[in-house]
């Protein structure tokens, strides 16, 4: 780890904010450009958070982030219709080429209840995908695009339709397949070299991407 960064980050959780400060601005430019870059780094990698993959698919999407530790991720607010428009995101991120993004995610610990309030209030999915903590995609659609494939999996765990207390669905996970064919899906960004990092995305997800960038191509 960065030396200043470490310094940084002990300085924080142990001193007064005006020891911190102090540090930094003994720093030069390009020092605390490179303590930065590499605390960014950090986190976009971090395999036990998500919080900034899912901040960037929030804030590129137009999207404001919610403070609700148990609600949607983000939300955007429609003025001039009076409506509040919630969404979801569904962030992966991979260093591997043996784990491929297929354009999926999931919602853990999923339960019935959660399941019939996201088919009456719909909040649209942000499913983005990350290489090396490089955003590669990032998709947007209606939840009711993932009914059939997560009424499947909650029918299959719950089939007599009773959960007891404590009982969830640990992983209702889906993939590009489930929403390819969706009326409300569209591609907010895609990486310009995106063919760069073909090795590390599944053949449903590449064939998805080179759709939408045909119809791009046409418009």
């Amino acid at each position: 780890m960065n030396e200043n960064l470490r310094k940084s980050i002990v300085l924080y959780a142990t001193d007064e904010s005006e020891q911190l400060e102090r540090f930094l601005r003994s720093l030069s430019r390009p020092t605390l450009e490179s303590l930065l870059i590499d605390l960014m780094t950090m986190y976009y990698n971090d395999k036990n958070s998500s919080r900034l993959r899912e901040l960037s698919a929030i804030y590129i999407a137009g999207y404001k982030p919610t403070e609700e530790k148990l609600g949607y991720n983000g939300y955007m607010q429609h003025v001039d219709k009076g409506i509040v428009t919630y969404c979801e995101v569904k962030p992966k991120n991979t260093d591997s080429r043996d784990k491929k993004l297929n354009g999926g995610g999931s919602f853990n610990d999923y339960t019935p209840e959660r399941f019939e309030r996201d088919m009456k209030e719909n909040p649209k999915v942000l499913t983005c995908g990350f290489v090396h903590g490089k955003l590669i995609y990032l998709f947007e659609f209606d939840f009711l695009c993932l009914k059939d494939r997560l009424y499947n999996l909650i029918k299959r765990r719950f089939p007599d339709k009773v959960r007891r207390p404590g009982e969830y669905l640990r992983s209702a996970s889906f993939s590009i397949r489930d929403y390819r064919d969706c009326s409300s899906l569209k591609a907010v960004f895609l990486r310009k070299d995106i063919e760069r990092f073909y090795d590390f995305l599944s053949r449903d997800l590449i064939e998805a991407i080179e759709d939408f960038r045909r119809k791009n191509a046409q418009d």
